[in-house]
């Protein structure tokens, strides 16, 4: 019996001693600094949170609770040794300060160097499939934090107006006002910095002039409006503080001439055939699906396709809407010539590209250096693959680690413990 307790007792030092050599340098440089005789009295712990962490009104009585919580990781009860602080640097109760720091990165560099926080299906209150649409996620995504909303925009029942929806699902429509108006109301709550509104846009000309006039009422002098047709670079976040930014695909001209249907619709099949050459094979957008028919296992999982480049063909108009156009800073869409075009940098425009996770993890296999090279002056948004009904998410460093700057999250579920360290890493 004695021997059994005593490999016990070897085996927590051993994890003591694992603990010590785990934290990094500037860890113990700032211990070392705030510690004397190697122990954070609260007197040094009020000192560290003042000067370090910017919680100007923290007591040493709120610095000798922080010591007492954690009393039995050791014996000596007067203070932090270097394992307890580092424990306490990342513990929960030290995680709801990160907010309060706010932004202390160099903020002057163009957009594409920043994360951003962003949101998938923003207007969703439940599952991808049925759920009502409300302006009400929207809201509570921007008093989190997020900087990124989502928006599908379709033409109403009637076709005289615009609805946000997730279209060819059984979702319950809200009107665009509705959101276009909470997202102003909220848009800087919790952050200063700019708010992108990502459109998914399957609208005929005339409802995209409406859409125009309604973001230009709405948002008035905050909307940022591009000088140019399209932008060299991105502007910095610190220069569009408190602006709202549109991002989606712009409108194409089409002639009216049955040669240039044509010329279209055999556009659309290499269009097809690139895909299928990138990413392999991939099945149709679904038209109308249930609750039902994905339980019971009528849909192959992996063969639901989901959104960002709406199909062309429900596109094919005589003219645009010159104003709409106008208000589109940032340019999403995808070149013709499948994943290489993609990822081809052009100088002389900045711009946004979507992939679905499935097309990131391919991706990443073989032009993993053209993705990060891609968003050194681009912007790459990354977003959950249709088959999470449910709204959950995927695993975000893929993106992050290739340098996707939008990773975008469903935010009608918890995106788990770590959504306080996503709103610290993204601006």
């Amino acid at each position: 019996m004695s021997k059994q307790t005593y490999s016990v007792c070897l085996c927590w030092r051993r994890r003591f001693k694992l603990a010590l050599s785990e934290a990094p340098q500037e860890i113990k440089t700032l211990f070392d600094q705030y510690s004397e005789n190697e122990l954070m009295t609260p007197s040094n712990l009020k000192t560290f949170l003042i000067e370090v962490q910017k919680q100007e009104h923290a007591t040493e009585e709120e610095a000798q609770a922080i010591i007492d919580s954690f009393k039995h990781f050791h014996r000596r009860g007067a203070g932090l040794n270097l394992e307890t602080f580092f424990k306490f640097l990342f513990s929960d109760s030290n995680l709801s300060i990160l907010p309060s720091i706010g932004v202390h990165h160099d903020m002057t560099l163009p957009l594409s160097h920043y994360f951003i926080y962003t949101g998938h299906n923003s207007y969703l209150t439940g599952n991808q499939l049925s759920s009502d649409c409300s302006d009400v996620p929207i809201v509570n995504a921007l008093k989190r934090g997020v900087r990124v909303i989502e928006l599908d925009i379709w033409p109403n029942a009637s076709k005289d107006n615009v609805d946000v929806l997730h279209g060819r699902t059984l979702t319950t429509p809200v009107e665009l006002i509705r959101c276009l108006r909470s997202i102003k109301e909220h848009a800087f709550v919790a952050s200063e910095y700019p708010v992108v509104i990502t459109l998914e846009d399957h609208l005929t000309p005339d409802l995209q002039a409406k859409v125009a006039e309604m973001v230009t009422q709405t948002f008035g002098d905050i909307l940022f409006v591009p000088g140019s047709e399209s932008l060299k670079e991105f502007p910095s976040p610190e220069s569009l503080k408190k602006r709202i930014i549109i991002s989606t695909k712009p409108p194409k001209e089409y002639l009216e001439t049955k040669e240039v249907k044509e010329k279209e619709d055999d556009s659309l099949q290499r269009k097809a055939l690139d895909d299928d050459e990138a990413w392999g094979k991939e099945v149709p957008s679904f038209k109308c699906v249930s609750i039902s028919d994905y339980k019971g296992g009528n849909l192959d999982k992996e063969d639901i396709h989901d959104e960002e480049d709406p199909d062309e063909s429900d596109k094919l108009h005589h003219h645009v809407a010159p104003e709409y156009k106008g208000l589109i800073a940032i340019h999403a869409g995808k070149s013709k010539g499948g994943i290489e075009a993609w990822l081809k940098v052009d100088p002389e425009k900045a711009s946004r590209i979507s992939l679905s996770e499935q097309q990131l993890e391919k991706a990443v296999i073989t032009h993993g250096k053209e993705i990060v090279r891609f968003t050194q002056k681009n912007i790459v948004r990354v977003f959950p693959k249709g088959t999470r009904i449910d709204s959950s998410n995927y695993n975000p460093l893929i993106g992050w680690v290739h340098g996707a700057q939008m990773v975008a999250f469903n935010m009608q579920v918890s995106i788990s413990s770590s959504s306080t360290l996503l709103q610290a890493t993204n601006y």
